[in-house]
C-alpha cells in the first residue's frame, strides 16, 4: 500500500455529514457563502492505512507493505480547514467562511478560463489551474 508521508493528515466528513452539510446549507444559504463543516480532528493517512489492512484481516508491514512515495507537488502535510474569519451558523458544527477574495475575483479568473478552454491555449490553462 503506498502513503505519500506517515505524518500526512486529512479531515474526513461521511456521506450522510456531507449530505446533510449540503441541505443545511442550502437551507440557510443567502448566495456566494461557503460553509464549513467542523470535522473534528484529523487522521493520519498512515493509520488509516494501517486500519484498512487489518479491517482486510492482514498485517501491516508483514503482509502488505506499506511504502512512501513522497508528498506530490502543492500538497500539503496538514489541511487546513478552519481558518480565524469564519462565523457560526444556528446549526452547532457549520460555520460561514469568509474568505479575503471576493466573488469578483472568482469571476474574472472564471471568464478567462472560459476564454483559455475555448482557445485551447494549454499553458493559460495551466497557468490558471497553478499547474507547473
Amino acid at each position: 500500500m503506498e502513503v505519500t508521508d506517515p505524518e500526512m493528515k486529512r479531515y474526513f466528513m461521511i456521506t450522510s455529514e456531507a449530505c446533510l452539510l449540503i441541505m443545511q446549507a442550502g437551507a440557510i444559504g443567502q448566495g456566494g457563502e461557503v460553509f464549513v463543516l467542523d470535522m473534528g480532528q484529523p487522521v493520519k493517512i498512515l493509520d488509516l492505512a494501517k486500519e484498512m489492512i487489518h479491517l482486510a484481516g492482514y498485517k501491516p508491514d508483514i503482509d502488505i507493505p506499506i511504502v512512501f512515495t513522497g508528498i506530490r507537488q502543492g500538497e500539503k502535510l496538514f489541511e487546513e480547514i478552519i481558518t480565524e474569519n469564519e462565523s457560526p451558523t444556528k446549526y452547532e458544527k457549520i460555520f460561514i467562511s469568509h474568505l479575503d477574495n471576493n466573488g469578483d475575483d472568482m469571476e474574472g479568473i472564471l471568464k478567462e478560463f472560459e476564454q483559455a478552454l475555448l482557445e485551447m491555449d494549454k499553458t493559460r490553462i495551466k497557468e490558471l489551474l497553478d499547474i507547473k
